[in-house]
């Protein structure tokens, strides 16, 4: 048998050339070693490579590393593994925790605690609702408070349902119309430039309630839908004439409750009441812009108070005799010293509610101004916001118009006067250039030391706050007094130091606001408030036990400002001291305005300084539009 061929190929043994037989004899005869080194060259294959890899099988495989074309790069695998392994891991460590920490539900974060003034705010609002008259709504809130006045008006036979409601003034039973009238006037005023404020520290709602109890019944003291008139209501007074010293019952002589009263109320009707119409005017103006989202209350408002402008306006031509004018019911509480002064401070708020420019032209006209003596700086008082004396909110009112809308000719010249005698009045609050004494405790006397100065003190500290907002609003950053500038945060400062020395921040370490902070009046001079609710209906002079006690008010009159101090920081605590003790109801206005005016509670929010806008609302463009190009020539 052949051996097999484990190589393959040809068994034949090939040489460079063609060998015999006869050639290999004759090599073997010649050189048997020759021989044998031939065979076995003949025996021995050279292999080639592929034969070798027949032989030795397939090479060990060769580690490569593998790539991946992303596209734009390539990136090795474990490079790719290890990335998206990371992103997973950072996914268990960061997101995780998010999502579950996002499903947890959250407790809302409570608001920063509102700052003294606005907690000041609160309360002092609460004193209207103890001054209300009427038929008192359940949600008034104030306890020993009831029903009263019901009969009020019987008597004003041209009045549908009488004159029922409104506020008494202060701590007697009367309804004096003329200072609710301005009360009224400085609430919506405070509540158009700070709405967002009100809004804020949650007082909106509660604030507009009380302007409207008023606007009612400002509404209801003459033929508000009539154009014309010729008689106002002027107030509900008792018989007696509610002198100081009566000795018959009526609202000075007896000292009980309002819901006790068992004498008749009359009702005071004037003709002429050129100071009283253009007050009312006023309040029924600034309401209307208050109450811009209530259509038609608003017109309402706005109507009624044109009606009565024009009542109050009628005879300018002539002197006239002011509403209070030997009349001793009135005289000897709320005498007005002049109407001219409403005149302008009624028609700067007919403009704004209503867009006339005849109301403007009317504020602005220099007889006005003259017969105001707007722009005699050499009286003091006339510097003085007060319920007597409009000149420096008129001033006001118009300089920010100037400041805002700038309207220029007609007006300029005027309302550039008006402007200088609001800073003026400005420069006069600050107590270095000595216009007003201070008391040694740091309250401004802007009544020269008599009774009852605090009311005095808020209301000029509200326009010094709301001028220093007013130069914030156009980016200006003081005024000059003389030589001096005065940056506007001066007047902040002054309003606020005012406010502190009310609340608290005086000799006395007390605070003249009812209710606030832990000493207070607790004597005051206020019949409600001193009189207990048990059940009993004292008589007219059975009260006089609670007048004269030595307790303290058994029914806290929560809000009420007080009188206030003498011009050496003393206090008299006593309800007999009704200069110091008694509580009215301009007193708070001007309260609550400085208050909403210095509070930066909500401030965090985005709230404002002033709302720029809403009181020229209704004002229409001082310029007219540029007309429109004219259409494109076509051929």
């Amino acid at each position: 048998m052949y051996s097999a061929n484990h190589w393959g190929g040809s068994f034949e043994i090939a040489t460079d050339g063609v060998a015999s037989e006869d050639d290999d004899s004759r090599n073997t005869d010649l050189d048997p070693g020759a021989l044998q080194s031939s065979a076995a060259r003949l025996h021995r294959h050279e292999l080639d490579e592929t034969q070798l890899g027949w032989l030795l099988g397939p090479p060990a495989a060769k580690k490569k590393n593998r790539h991946v074309d992303l596209g734009c790069v390539v990136v090795k695998r474990k490079v790719l593994v290890w990335a998206f392994w990371a992103l997973v891991a950072g996914f268990v460590v960061v997101g995780v925790p998010v999502i579950v920490s996002r499903a947890i539900p959250r407790k809302i974060p409570r608001p920063p605690p509102p700052d003294q003034y606005a907690e000041a705010l609160h309360k002092a609002l609460l004193f209207f609702n103890a001054q209300k008259s009427g038929r008192l709504p359940r949600s008034n809130g104030i306890r020993w408070r009831g029903n009263s006045g019901l009969k009020d008006g019987s008597d004003a036979k041209d009045v549908k349902g009488g004159l029922v409601g409104g506020y008494y003034d202060a701590g007697d039973n009367i309804k004096f119309h003329f200072p609710m009238a301005f009360s009224m006037t400085l609430l919506s005023w405070s509540v158009i430039e700070y709405s967002a404020k009100y809004k804020a520290v949650g007082e909106y709602d509660h604030v507009r309630e009380l302007i409207k109890w008023g606007t009612d019944y400002l509404l209801r003291t003459f033929n508000s839908s009539a154009s014309t008139i010729d008689h106002v209501y002027a107030q509900v007074v008792a018989v007696g004439a509610a002198t100081i010293k009566s000795k018959t019952p009526d609202d000075h002589y007896c000292w009980n409750r309002p819901e006790d009263m068992a004498y008749a109320r009359p009702t005071l009707s004037v003709t002429s009441a050129p100071d009283l119409g253009a007050e009312i005017a006023a309040a029924l103006a600034a309401a209307s812009i208050a109450f811009r989202d209530d259509a038609a209350y608003s017109k309402k408002l706005a109507h009624g108070a044109a009606t009565m402008y024009e009542f109050a306006t009628r005879n300018n031509n002539q002197q006239q005799a002011t509403y209070s004018r030997h009349r001793p019911e009135i005289e000897p509480f709320y005498n007005s010293t002049s109407y001219w002064d409403e005149h302008v401070w009624g028609a700067a708020w007919l403009y704004y509610a209503t867009g006339n420019s005849s109301y403007i032209a009317a504020a602005t006209g220099p007889a006005l101004a003259k017969n105001a003596m707007a722009f005699d700086n050499g009286i003091l008082d006339l510097s003085v916001f007060s319920w007597d004396n409009k000149l420096p909110g008129a001033g006001m009112l118009l300089s920010r118009l100037r400041m805002f809308l700038n309207p220029g000719y007609p007006y300029e010249a005027s309302l550039s006067g008006y402007h200088r005698a609001a800073e003026l009045d400005m420069c006069k609050c600050l107590r270095r250039f000595a216009a007003f004494n201070f008391t040694r405790g740091g309250l401004a006397l802007f009544n020269h030391g008599r009774g009852q100065p605090l009311q005095y003190v808020v209301a000029n500290s509200f326009l010094a706050a709301l001028y220093a907002d007013y130069l914030e609003a156009v980016n200006v950053p003081g005024w000059n007094c003389g030589p001096h500038f005065i940056p506007a945060d001066d007047l902040r400062a002054f309003a606020k130091s005012q406010l502190d020395y009310i609340l608290g921040d005086n000799p006395r370490k007390m605070s003249y606001v009812v209710g606030y902070g832990q000493r207070y009046p607790r004597h005051v001079h206020h019949r409600g408030a001193s009189t207990p609710r048990n059940g009993v209906r004292y008589s007219c002079t059975g009260g006089y036990r609670w007048r004269d006690s030595k307790k303290a008010d058994p029914n806290v009159v929560t809000g009420a400002m007080v009188g206030g101090p003498d011009r050496r920081d003393r206090f008299n605590d006593s309800r007999m001291a009704f200069g110091q003790t008694e509580p009215t109801l301009v007193g708070n206005a001007g309260l609550v305005a400085a208050l909403v005016a210095v509070t930066s509670s909500g401030g965090a929010a985005g709230v404002g300084a002033v709302d720029r806008n809403s009181m020229f609302s209704a004002v229409p463009p001082l310029f007219p539009a540029a007309p429109p190009p004219p259409p494109a020539w076509k051929p």
